[in-house]
């Protein structure tokens, strides 16, 4: 494993403790989510997924705790930077109108041994698949994800949560013909 990599993990650990010492509801989300769900691990960066009530509180809090908060541009995250890495702390999500109720489906599990609430399979999957356009189709984020946690996904779930988005639901079917999901029933 590389410095890059180690630095990653160190500051998912890190940014995970501090959400917890909050008190503010929130999932492990992103590539990280998934490989801690058993796909493959991710070598770019960490996501956290938050409410958007909740996101200046968070920053404020973060930002006491000694971690680096930097607001972008973009109006649906804010981003951490600690031990040589960046997190994203997202407080909207694609596939996801309201952030309540996918982290209160998230589960705990232990990720590089500290216990924190990570999004469900499904989820994930709607989010991966959400994102999918014109601008951004790259199937090489999601074929193995699907691959990896197919047997956890509630495909019915995840057709309903992309239904209009004529790439998500081109790749729903890619997945089937590739036999990596099951056909949807009629």
């Amino acid at each position: 494993m590389g410095e890059e990599q180690e630095n990653l993990r160190e500051a998912l650990k890190r940014v995970a403790t501090g959400l917890k010492q909050t008190g503010v509801p929130f999932a492990l989300t992103g590539g990280y989510a998934v490989w801690a769900r058993g796909g493959p691990e991710p070598d770019h960066d960490v996501d956290f997924l938050i409410d958007p009530d909740d996101a200046d509180k968070v920053a404020g809090l973060l930002g006491e705790q000694g971690l680096q908060i930097v607001q972008p541009p973009e109006d649906w995250l804010f981003k951490v930077f600690t031990d040589d890495a960046m997190v994203d702390v997202l407080y909207r999500a694609p596939g996801s109108r309201d952030i309540g109720p996918v982290l209160d489906r998230a589960t705990e599990a232990e990720v590089l041994s500290v216990w924190m609430p990570v999004l469900v399979a499904t989820d994930l999957l709607v989010q991966k698949l959400a994102v999918l356009s014109e601008r951004y189709c790259d199937l090489s984020a999601v074929v193995p994800t699907a691959r990896a946690l197919r047997e956890q996904v509630d495909w019915g779930v995840v057709r309903d949560g992309v239904a209009g988005n004529p790439y998500a639901e081109v790749t729903l079917e890619l997945l089937e013909r590739l036999d990596v999901i099951a056909p949807a029933e009629a």
